[in-house]
């Protein structure tokens, strides 16, 4: 088995329950869930004009390559009405693959590791949480020590919450 680590998030709907669902519908078809990091009320990036997202990472294991990973992924995204109308827009539920193992994977429609994750604090924050000491392979440095380093001012705030600060 492989140990992944996956990005959950949602700003669209009933965000705690899209992110329940990822869980059970990875959990359900080859993701073996062994901890999860608590769940996190962050703020938009790029688009600005959208809700509040909460985000959360997962540790894994699976026995599915990272193609199928990353079909299983999608699938449950579609299966949560995940519409891909804007970049970085609004969405029900993105899931994403930060790291597969220690593989390094440049392909085609999939890059592993996820090749923004070390200038994202509403992934390193939960990331840190449960694997801080672990080694990006592209770095070579443990999560704690990107996210030391990591310049992105966002809040990052532990907790859901009905409603957010509107400015810093």
């Amino acid at each position: 088995m492989t140990v992944v680590y996956l990005g959950l998030g949602s700003n669209l709907g009933n965000r705690e329950e899209y992110l329940r669902a990822a869980k059970s519908g990875l959990a359900a078809n080859g993701v073996q869930i062994v901890r999860s990091a608590s769940i996190y009320s962050t703020e938009p990036r790029e688009v600005l004009q959208q809700p509040w997202f909460l985000n959360t990472v997962i540790e894994g294991n699976t026995d599915l390559s990272p193609d199928e990973l990353l079909r299983v992924c999608l699938d449950i995204e579609g299966q949560n009405q995940r519409m891909r109308q804007t970049a970085k827009g609004p969405r029900t539920l993105d899931i994403d693959i930060i790291f597969y193992g220690d593989n390094v994977i440049r392909k085609l429609g999939l890059v592993i590791p996820h090749p923004r994750f070390p200038a994202r604090r509403f992934v390193l924050v939960p990331l840190a949480e449960i694997a801080r000491d672990f080694i990006d392979p592209i770095t070579g440095k443990t999560v704690g020590q990107l996210l030391d380093a990591c310049d992105d001012d966002a809040l990052v705030i532990k907790g859901s919450f009905a409603s957010v600060p509107s400015s810093k």
